[in-house]
């Protein structure tokens, strides 16, 4: 694998632990290598977003507020992520933009300047592997307890946690940095 010009990750189950339908700020805690990973991806230049599935905002059950004050409690704990893209869609509503359709990753990729293809998407589901592959990115599987074992079967890529999966991704680059050291 080649360097990325950007690393897209799933918010819920990936970054931090999920609690279904949060609108609380509090309630958010880190996944368990989340802050490290993040710092390395930031330290080799490497821009980092967020694409996520928000159907609380369809549902009626959370506000475009709530999503927004939960995503700054993040970039709070974690740093600042580059971008932010979430669909508020139910799934009925066949949008575009709700994974494992490509518009979450094709526009965070926009909002970063880099091609789709040149993204990685690390994700916990098949919703977010079938994003990846829809917007032509690479996918990076970190499964969680509610990841199907097909999912795990038929992902291109899986990593036992949110650091080794970054230091995969890194991995091509960080051994050509250390032949040339």
């Amino acid at each position: 694998m080649n360097r990325p010009s950007a690393v897209l990750f799933d918010r819920d189950d990936t970054l931090v632990e999920d609690v279904p339908y949060n609108g609380d700020p509090e309630r958010v805690r880190p996944m368990p290598g989340a802050r490290e990973a993040l710092r390395m991806l930031r330290d080799h230049g490497i821009p980092v977003g967020v694409v996520s599935n928000q159907s609380g905002i369809g549902r009626g059950l959370l506000t475009e507020a709530a999503v927004r004050n939960v995503n700054a409690r993040v970039d709070a704990l974690l740093g600042p992520l580059d971008t932010w893209v979430h669909c508020p869609h139910v799934p009925e509503d066949g949008c575009g933009c709700r994974k494992p359709r490509p518009g979450l990753v094709l526009e965070a990729a926009r909002r970063l300047g880099v091609r789709a293809a040149e993204c990685v998407v690390i994700g916990d589901i098949g919703a977010d592997m079938g994003a990846a592959r829809a917007a032509g990115a690479t996918g990076v599987l970190v499964p969680t307890a509610r990841t199907l074992p097909e999912e795990v079967a038929s992902a291109p890529c899986v990593c036992p946690d949110l650091l080794t999966a970054v230091r995969h991704v890194l991995g091509d680059h960080l051994r050509s940095l250390r032949r040339l050291s």
